[in-house]
């Protein structure tokens, strides 16, 4: 990880970040110290897959791994920042594909209010672990405690809006996120799945997903 980090080693890419995972489904404050996590925004799509495939990060990281999977996302919205940027400013019309939505959100957590932020985690992670729309789900980081992102991927926009708005645990700890100003930067990001490579404890998570979207066509 640490020497992945230098931004010469990235040319190609507009904006990358590594980060670690924590525990379980992501969503702890203890480091996972198997599992890791790119994101990288790419110019387009078939230079996405081409340094997914060639990267010398990418692949010396992939050598060492017992797995690895890769999600391709198009962005259709996106607001705030992530290290004082929006990486993801071009983005496409919201009904532009049918099919799986994934959700990012980015946080950097104040150190004075990560007690308070932590304390709603437990209910909010317990809320999503259950949901039988979510078809995948981990919290990552870059700084462990304060530099926060979760990413989760739904079926469609309705079922991933119907949880969002849903008055639970993860609408309140939202709330009392922004009433108490907990964040000093935040970024609130929404993609169309395009397509997936490799495996998630021992399969793709969203195998079903293709596979139904195929019969369909």
């Amino acid at each position: 990880m640490a020497l992945a980090r230098p931004r010469h080693l990235w040319s190609g890419a507009q904006f990358v970040k590594l980060c670690g995972s924590g525990t379980g489904e992501g969503f702890t404050p203890k480091p996972n110290w198997s599992v890791w996590a790119i994101f990288a925004v790419w110019p387009d799509l078939a230079r996405a897959r081409d340094h997914i495939a060639t990267h010398r990060v990418i692949t010396r990281w992939r050598a060492r791994a017992a797995e690895d999977w890769t999600v391709f996302l198009a962005p259709y919205s996106a607001r705030g920042s992530w290290a004082g940027v929006n990486p993801l400013t071009d983005t496409t019309a919201p009904d532009a594909h049918q099919g799986p939505i994934a959700a990012l959100t980015r946080a950097t957590v104040k150190p004075q209010h990560a007690p308070s932020f932590w304390k709603r985690v437990p209910d909010v992670s317990a809320r999503i672990g259950t949901d039988a729309n979510v078809l995948f789900k981990i919290g990552i980081g870059e700084v462990p405690l304060l530099h926060q992102v979760t990413f989760s991927i739904w079926p469609d926009a309705a079922r991933m809006a119907e949880f969002a708005r849903h008055m639970g645990p993860h609408a309140a700890a939202m709330k009392a996120a922004r009433d108490n100003g907990w964040f000093s930067e935040e970024l609130y990001a929404r993609f169309h799945v395009l397509e997936t490579q490799g495996k998630w404890n021992g399969a793709d998570p969203l195998a079903d997903v293709w596979t139904t979207e195929r019969h369909a066509a």
